[in-house]
């Protein structure tokens, strides 16, 4: 078996994460996986201890920002606060990946600040559990197509929309909204705001039924003339056509390495409990022979668990340049692209390798879980359309 060790100095939090996942998580797993909408009450604590591990520079399984300015750049290469956050997010979500979107202080909003916002944004909103608004009914993948409006009024922004599935939209204490300034001026024109719950104008309409990841909540948000002071508008109000709205975009490059991480921890679990059932059943599995020589069922669960270590090394590398530093929107989106659909295809081969088996255990459970993490914060085939465009050199009114 190839040994893909991670960097020792990772190896406390990893473990950390490992025993957080398997004592606190996968315990309760099941049950909230069967009481959808009620809030695991059991994370209070460990989010407290997550925070402490944040706040000392440790880094941990939770919402991280990818800054590429300000007095860091200058220090050179910081390795390791990305790929801390990636390594310890595969750990969690080997536990359950439902129950990590539903720590608190740690949505995806949260990342969107840590990426954009400014220094004293960042301050201010310290502490806070932001989700992140981009999807609305009108359009799913084309982040360019956001209809809602932030209408600059006095010392405020007054936004109108509706958003959907919204992770923890109903839970966060804000929520991050995607709108634009002036849709005449496309792409450019399109900024993110912080809304706090409780401001007038917003309400969370509903709460959706889902297939998998059910201890997350998903909610729908309405805005009626909601006034958001104008400072809590995420980077600069200037609408530069030059750069497009590469701004509130650089968050991607950011989450794509989590959700990878994501799909990473769930294959795992799936492919150890398909190993753990196969051996059981009498089936060995030896790395010193040809797959084609043994046994059916251990040349597909070989083939799976390849398909699995590339997807982790090519998250892990997205991390990495993070952390230098370095431009990973390309990386990024490829280990979003391959890690999804490994996911998809490796929990639902494990289902189909065990039988009854797995519906005894958490296999049915994760092959549900798996979907989503082919398709939010873009799909398989938007994540190959950008990557299509950074290798072949094309913009996006190039390639569409």
């Amino acid at each position: 078996m190839i040994n893909l060790e991670a960097p020792k100095k990772a190896g406390a939090l990893i473990n950390q994460a490992y025993q957080a996942a398997a004592e606190v998580f996968r315990p309760i797993s099941r049950k909230y996986d069967r009481a959808e909408h009620t809030y695991p009450s059991e994370l209070d604590m460990f989010a407290a201890l997550l925070d402490g591990l944040n706040s000392s520079g440790e880094g941990g399984a939770g919402a991280a920002g990818v800054r590429r300015s300000g007095p860091d750049k200058e220090k050179g290469n910081r390795n390791g606060a990305n790929l801390n956050v990636v390594l310890g997010t595969i750990e969690m979500c080997w536990g359950d990946v439902g129950l990590l979107l539903s720590m608190p202080r740690q949505g995806l909003g949260n990342a969107a600040i840590g990426s954009v916002a400014t220094d004293e944004q960042l301050q201010r909103f310290s502490g806070m559990w932001a989700a992140m608004a981009i999807t609305e009914p009108s359009f799913g993948s084309d982040s360019a197509a956001v209809s809602t409006t932030a209408r600059l009024d006095g010392d405020h922004y007054v936004i109108n929309g509706e958003k959907i599935f919204v992770t923890s939209g109903e839970r966060a204490d804000a929520v991050v909204v995607w709108a634009t300034l002036d849709k005449s001026k496309g792409r450019a024109a399109i900024k993110s705001f912080v809304v706090e719950k409780g401001t007038p104008g917003f309400e969370v309409v509903r709460t959706e039924h889902k297939l998998g990841i059910r201890a997350s909540d998903t909610a729908v948000l309405r805005f009626e003339n909601c006034r958001v002071p104008k400072e809590n508008l995420l980077g600069t109000p200037e609408i530069d056509t030059a750069k497009g709205f590469a701004g509130v975009m650089q968050t991607f490059d950011n989450t794509r390495p989590l959700v990878a991480a994501m799909a990473i921890g769930v294959a795992r679990a799936a492919l150890e409990e398909t190993r753990r059932i196969l051996t059981e059943a009498g089936v060995e599995i030896d790395y010193d022979r040809p797959a084609n020589s043994q046994h059916a069922a251990a040349a597909e669960f070989l083939r799976l668990e390849a398909d699995y270590e590339s997807a982790y090394l090519l998250t892990l590398e997205s991390a990495w340049m993070a952390d230098n530093r370095k431009p990973n929107s390309l990386q990024a989106s490829m280990a979003k692209a391959k890690a999804g659909r490994s996911v998809v295809e490796i929990a639902l081969k494990c289902v189909e390798l065990t039988g009854a088996y797995g519906e005894e255990s958490l296999l049915e459970k994760w092959a549900r879980d798996a979907k989503i993490l082919d398709i939010f914060e873009g799909t398989q085939q938007i994540q190959q359309l950008i990557v299509a465009r950074r290798i072949l050199g094309k913009s996006s009114a190039e390639l569409k």
